[in-house]
């Protein structure tokens, strides 16, 4: 048979949709054309699919030869359709029975030695085939990753050799996971600090509860060594593990960056440096764009330290994520989101050399202090719900020893029962409830009170409706009803605090 046809996958964001490998023979002059968007990466596959086929004892067609990936309008990247155009060509040329192949979608960058080697976004091409009753072919280095969703139908791949001798005769061994383990014992070597070594600092203690209650961003601002980045640290230690599902969000979104992240309770923690570009935070780089460090930190915490010293043009970037919770790249011809609902935590130093309310400490002017604030809009300020001060503590407060501080477990089961509210309830998180829907929920006295408030201390709408949210946040803490005044003065600090 002179043509042949096998099914593949590419990587669109987290979708990953099928790719029809097309290959025909014909007469003319030996030669292989690759049509259908193909990018370097992919047009560079016919020098390594030829030598693979020599090396692994299989001949090459002297003939005419026309691969199509279709659809011709999706973006075709890397090496990972290397091994289906093998096959593919096998197939056309009478070498490998086609059906053979039905029912199977193949991924697979190919050594020149015939090994078939791994690529990226495995764990959602396995997806996208449990769903569809489709056997997916990968890699043996991408096994364990191909695995993690139940019920996954995955053949092991090694060299091109070993694979179509089980294709010929039909038997093709399907991998079996490992030896299961709980989620608990796969998690990273990243151990967080537990809340206990916090000494002090009640005000930024209550205020990292609150956050991780109801999802809220946080802003800490102090001199240097007050302990802001180790409050910050403190957080992914509140919060509740991942549930299934957002495990294995979580670690389709770290396939696509290259990165392998097993199946575990224990949500993302990303702490980029403060000279990140915008690409390596919200996402990019040439061809197709890949996830950023927002994506990475979806159901998670992304921790911004020294916030000011980032580019100006780099925390613009994250306005919009943190409203919707999505990152939409746009380039000249590709267009792809990827999942961006983190919880950002910053921290930032008061003024340029960071002793600011220190008494003859601080050396800068009032327009260097000015200036050094500045550099955070109103716009993104306007997003951060909670802004705390962390001031200095007395050397006493560390030497002298006293009863030890509420350890993170204890306060993680004040989160929990928090956030079982708010999803009984509301089905989220009150940090993405609709403000206005809250607004309506208060009594006369209470929107008065927040009128008087919000117009006292110039608060936008945004804002006022930030403040609700918190104030849903604080009476959830208290297991009351409704929204109390008492809850509504304490958000209001919390606002103004920083």
């Amino acid at each position: 048979m002179s043509l042949a046809c096998v099914l593949s996958r590419a990587c669109l964001g987290l979708a990953s949709p099928v790719v029809r490998v097309e290959v025909h023979l014909s007469c003319g002059l030996p030669g292989l054309t690759l049509v259908g968007l193909p990018e370097t990466g992919v047009r560079e596959s016919k020098d390594r699919v030829r030598s693979a086929l020599l090396n692994s004892g299989f001949s090459f067609p002297q003939q005419r030869i026309t691969i199509n990936l279709a659809p011709a309008d999706l973006p075709k990247e890397g090496g990972r359709f290397d091994l289906p155009i093998a096959l593919g060509i096998l197939a056309a040329s009478g070498q490998l029975p086609e059906q053979a192949l039905a029912g199977h979608v193949c991924l697979g960058e190919l050594a020149l030695s015939g090994a078939v080697q791994g690529v990226t976004g495995t764990l959602s091409a396995s997806l996208a085939c449990r769903d569809q009753a489709q056997t997916l072919i990968a890699p043996a280095e991408n096994r364990d990753e191909a695995l993690l969703p139940s019920g996954a139908r995955v053949v092991s791949a090694e060299t091109l050799a070993g694979l179509v001798a089980q294709l010929r005769t039909g038997k093709v061994a399907l991998a079996s996971p490992g030896v299961a383990r709980p989620a608990e014992e796969v998690a990273p070597a990243q151990a967080h600090p537990d809340l206990a070594q916090v000494r002090g600092q009640l005000l930024a203690r209550r205020a990292l509860e609150v956050a991780a209650a109801g999802g809220h961003s946080l802003l800490l601002s102090g001199p240097p060594g007050a302990g802001k980045t180790l409050l910050a640290s403190c957080l992914p230690g509140l919060l509740p593990a991942l549930l299934p599902e957002q495990q294995l969000e979580v670690a389709a979104i770290h396939s696509l960056s290259g990165q392998v992240r097993p199946l575990h309770t224990l949500p993302p923690w990303r702490a980029p440096h403060h000279r990140s570009s915008a690409a390596a935070l919200i996402g990019g780089g040439s061809g197709l764009p890949r996830p950023g460090e927002i994506s990475l930190a979806h159901h998670g915490v992304l921790f911004l330290d020294e916030l000011p010293e980032f580019h100006r043009d780099v925390l613009e970037c994250l306005r919009e994520p943190l409203e919707c919770g999505v990152i939409r790249l746009a380039r000249a011809r590709h267009r792809v989101s990827y999942p961006a609902r983190f919880q950002l935590v910053a921290a930032m130093n008061p003024c340029p050399c960071g002793l600011a309310g220190q008494a003859g400490a601080c050396r800068c002017t009032p327009e260097q202090q000015a200036r050094y604030r500045q550099r955070l809009s109103a716009p993104l300020m306007d997003r951060i719900d909670l802004r705390i001060a962390v001031p200095p503590l007395p050397l006493s407060t560390l030497t002298v020893s006293s009863e030890a501080p509420e350890p993170s477990a204890r306060v993680r089961e004040r989160v929990q029962r928090a956030r079982d509210l708010q999803l009984a309830r509301d089905g989220r998180l009150n940090a993405d409830h609709d403000g206005q829907a809250l607004l309506h929920a208060l009594d006369k006295a209470g929107r008065d009170w927040l009128s008087r408030a919000g117009e006292q201390h110039g608060l936008s709408a945004r804002a006022c409706h930030r403040v609700l949210r918190v104030a849903r946040t604080l009476a959830d803490l208290a297991e009351a009803t409704s929204i109390r005044r008492q809850d509504l003065s304490e958000a209001m600090m919390f606002r103004n605090a920083g």
